[in-house]
């Protein structure tokens, strides 16, 4: 069996107040993105992941597909399986890949061997793999708040738009991100300024990470302002970093050939 874990963006993110447990309260809007890896397991001898496309550092069994097949081995009496992900989101991005992997591998295993876990039982145990997992479990626009984790329906559709990513070879570490940022509440709500036209909001939403961010890394900044200088209608760094995003009525035309060396473009 094979899926494909998306990408998402954050369309705005809000830093509203620390949290008595460490962890700091959001607004944000999570939009999926049709960027994606590649995920299919088979049964073998003994669980592992493999791995092609971009390389996974980490030790494979702290991997959190392994993390996400553990948790339901632990109620469910599944086989030993050989994962094998093609990866494609990079890393450090902002653009919740990891997560993604995930929760499409606890709705690819709940489908497969017939679990009949509904979708809140599987955002339940998304959440004990990470703040941005149950996000990816129903997999469309949501605004979001909590630790990102708390979800309210909202409409949004940018299926008559393009969206590109730049991504530079720089990663920014969320915790680091988090400890730069002075928590408050927004002037304007998500909700209703998505509800505004789309040219508007490079005037209305804040991404509170960027400030720190762009400081540290003025290159970031400087893709934010290259793809406004391509014609974006809205564009923003998403979560903390370090990808940036650019929603397009438009698209300019050879588009490759004005994106800097060294950076990669996904579209």
């Amino acid at each position: 069996m094979i899926v494909f874990p998306n990408a998402k963006i954050n369309i705005g993110l809000n830093v509203v107040s620390k949290r008595e447990d460490g962890f700091h309260n959001i607004e944000t809007i999570f939009y999926p993105i049709k960027l994606s890896d590649a995920l299919e397991f088979a049964e073998a001898d003994e669980t592992c992941l493999t791995n092609s496309g971009i390389q996974i550092d980490s030790d494979h069994k702290d991997n959190l597909i392994i993390k996400a097949y553990g948790i339901l081995k632990a109620n469910f009496n599944l086989p030993k399986l050989k994962f094998h992900l093609h990866k494609i989101i990079p890393f450090g991005a902002g653009l919740g890949g990891g997560s993604s992997d995930a929760a499409f591998t606890l709705k690819m295993l709940n489908d497969y061997f017939n679990l009949g876990l509904s979708f809140e039982e599987l955002e339940d145990y998304a959440g004990q793999i990470g703040a941005d997992c149950p996000f990816f479990i129903q997999n469309k626009p949501t605004f979001a708040t909590g630790i990102g984790n708390i979800f309210h329906n909202l409409e949004l559709d940018l299926d008559d738009y393009e969206i590109i990513i730049l991504k530079p070879s720089i990663t920014v570490s969320t915790p680091e991100a988090y400890k730069n940022v002075i928590p408050r509440n927004p002037k304007y709500r998500l909700t209703e300024i998505v509800k505004t036209p789309i040219d508007d909001w490079k005037n209305l939403i804040v991404n509170d990470f960027e400030k720190s961010v762009y400081a540290k890394y003025p290159q970031i900044a400087e893709l934010k302002q290259l793809l406004y200088s391509l014609g974006a209608n809205y564009a923003s760094m998403s979560g903390s970093g370090s990808a940036v995003f650019g929603i397009f009525r438009h698209l300019p035309t050879e588009l490759e050939n004005k994106i800097p060396e060294g950076i990669l473009l996904y579209r």
